[in-house]
């Protein structure tokens, strides 16, 4: 016999109306719960054709009708008449405390291929997945959820797949280590596209997992189908479909190797019928013996050709990029060395505090004149993990020395010098133990505090305007450079706000994340999410953004909320897109379309269980700031800022 578990699923009978059907749920089975005849009655709740939930359907004449395609069985037996198919009742007992129903008891869960793939994601040190579950997820789903419960992963539930692949990004940009973004077939998959873009061009690793539709259905046009493989083709350095006879573990660990090693999105789409498959003998997998060290160490002629450009400049200066954000202290030690100014591109900002005696800020188009004056007076550029972006402008006229894990990233756009294929802090470590004891380069520390000077001067300056129409930029950055903790995760939207940040914020040990060569809007608050979760809450995130970049992903405040993460945005709302304006009147062009009809954002903070505040005086500015980066929980700070004053 049988062992039954019984499921209160009613407090009485009379809680469900004579000829009515509703869905149930007892532990993990769905029922469809009828009232007919003066008895509840329970059936399982899947019609045998495609599923259809019973629950949803009707009562008509004594038959219980399928919502789906009609299909009629009696309420209580299961029975469809004229025909010998049919649903399975369960066994209902009226209880004093309200009606029970009988459900086999539970077997123990027999592992799965998504099992032995999810525990080799794990075991090579994933522990974040953003998503969203779905139809044809759910296997895999299920397969995270276990994994979650044991607390190896934490899964963050996003309102839009977009959202989950830049939360993905970000976390891949500030770790080095890859996160999941996670979606079902067709539109779910290809939401994240933007976001996994991101991730590449940045060369941040990510790894992208798809629920798919049912393999026998490829090619047929079914709901959702999309041919993920060829449309992940462009976008993942790795992608590939799971299939019976993959080797899983074998498969999920290339997947998060190729992510790590070549810095990029690898991707693994799961189809419909595969997710549940007992895994039988596969065991998961971990990194041990897997990987190689990653210490590059660059060729004897190019250290040779660098020595010789190092040691007879006078007049250095270091470039460092988002790839150098690892290995900072030893190029310190460098430029120490040197004497040499450090310089970073934007994606860099904050690699080396503004308030250190050879830092030179920002160089570029989101820069300070303090960086361009160094590059301009000086005889060598010693560039490490920074591009040639034209965004950043790091002149090609001046003698260069570049130094890269990518030998793809050497002398990309132009003819270098020397180009130095090698790991940073390894490069760099030779070039210390190779140069002369006392180099006889220019100490420019006093420029540079000169150079400062002028800068803050001119700062003051501008902080004392007032059209009138708004809060300034320049007051907005003022005042979060004294607020904000020093070790903060800052995460900026694509805009006039990243300008003005760029320019105007100084530095001292906080990280920035940004979506550089893509230059994707809407990133910072997607982003936040992912900081938080790669910091666990550790260290204070703030998203700077534009009202248009928010607006894109704003839902996600909510998500922010659920999961209890202490996020400060930094919100300016100037009712325009005013970056593509000023772009727009430079090119010749009459300003058309870019003027944003905006919500009351403080207000739909509020709504969403967030702190709300919104400053409309330059006065008001410092303590409402204050208020919202000291609050325990989501913030959001929306200034009211004149579109002129950048």
């Amino acid at each position: 016999m049988k062992k039954l578990t019984w499921y209160k699923v009613l407090n009485k009978k009379e809680d469900l109306a004579e000829n009515r059907v509703i869905t149930v749920t007892a532990g993990k089975t769905q029922i469809a719960l009828s009232h007919f005849e003066d008895k509840i009655c329970a059936l399982d709740n899947h019609c045998p054709h495609q599923g259809g939930p019973l629950g949803e359907g009707s009562i008509e004449n004594g038959i219980l009708r399928c919502p789906w395609h009609g299909w009629d069985y009696h309420p209580c037996t299961g029975k469809a008449p004229g025909f010998d198919d049919g649903v399975d009742p369960y066994p209902v007992e009226e209880r004093e405390d309200g009606i029970y129903v009988g459900i086999e008891e539970e077997k123990p869960h027999e592992p799965t291929l998504s099992d032995i793939m999810a525990e080799t994601m794990v075991n090579w040190g994933i522990d974040t997945v953003f998503g969203m579950v779905g139809h044809s997820n759910l296997g895999l789903a299920d397969a995270l959820k276990r994994q979650e419960e044991k607390g190896k992963l934490k899964f963050i539930a996003i309102r839009h797949e977009g959202a989950g692949a830049f939360a993905a990004s970000a976390y891949g940009k500030l770790t080095g280590k890859p996160a999941v973004c996670f979606s079902i077939a067709g539109p779910g998959a290809t939401n994240m596209f933007t976001g996994l873009w991101d991730a590449k061009v940045d060369r941040a690793p990510i790894l992208a997992l798809t629920g798919q539709v049912a393999t026998q259905v490829i090619g047929t046009g079914n709901f959702q189908e999309v041919d993920l493989v060829r449309a992940f083709q462009t976008v993942a350095e790795f992608n590939h479909r799971v299939q019976k006879d993959s080797k899983h573990s074998d498969l999920m660990s290339l997947a998060i190797k190729h992510a790590i090693l070549k810095r990029d999105v690898s991707h693994l789409t799961f189809p419909d019928e595969i997710q549940e498959i007992p895994a039988g003998d596969s065991e998961p997998q971990t990194p041990e013996g897997r990987m190689g060290d990653l210490q590059i160490t660059p060729s004897e002629k190019s250290i040779e050709n660098a020595i010789k450009l190092i040691e007879k400049s006078k007049r250095p200066v270091i470039v460092v990029g988002h790839g150098a954000r690892f290995n900072m202290k030893q190029i310190i030690r460098f430029a120490k060395k040197l004497n040499a100014p450090v310089l970073s591109t934007f994606k860099g900002k904050g690699l080396i505090p503004d308030n250190h005696p050879l830092a030179a800020g920002v160089l570029g188009r989101s820069g300070t004149p303090v960086a361009s004056w160094f590059m301009n007076e000086s005889d060598l550029l010693i560039v490490l993990g920074a591009s040639f972006s034209n965004h950043t402008g790091i002149t090609p006229k001046k003698p260069i020395i570049q130094v890269d894990f990518d030998p793809l990233a050497l002398s990309k756009f132009h003819k270098i010098d020397v180009p130095v294929w090698g790991e940073l802090s390894t490069t760099v470590k030779i070039f210390m133990e190779k140069l002369s004891e006392n180099m006889a380069t220019t100490d420019q520390t006093h420029e540079l505090a000169q150079r400062w000077k002028i800068w803050r001067t001119e700062k003051q300056k501008r902080l004392l305007e007032d059209y009138g129409n708004g809060i300034s930029s320049i007051a907005v950055f003022d005042n979060l450079s004294k607020l904000i903790s020093s070790d903060a995760v800052v995460c900026v939207d694509v805009g006039n706000n990243a300008y003005s940040l760029g320019r105007y914020f100084e530095s001292r040990n906080q990280s920035f994340l940004m979506s550089g060569y893509l230059g994707s809007i809407g990133f910072a608050f997607p982003a936040a999410l992912g900081a938080w979760a790669a910091t666990r809450g550790n260290r204070q995130i703030v998203a700077v953004a534009g009202d248009g970049g928010f607006a894109q992903y704003m839902a996600e405040l909510v998500t922010s909320v659920k999961y209890g993460m202490n996020i400060k945005l930094i919100l300016l709302n100037n009712a325009e897109l005013g970056k593509i304006t000023k772009e727009q009147r430079s090119g010749g062009f009459e300003k058309f379309a870019t003027d944003l009809h905006n919500p009351d954002f403080a207000k739909f903070a509020i709504g969403c269980g967030a702190l709300g505040i919104k400053v409309t005086r330059k006065e008001d500015l410092e303590v409402k700031m204050k208020e919202v980066l000291e609050y325990d929980g989501t913030a959001l700070l929306e200034i009211m800022c004149d579109v002129n004053l950048i």
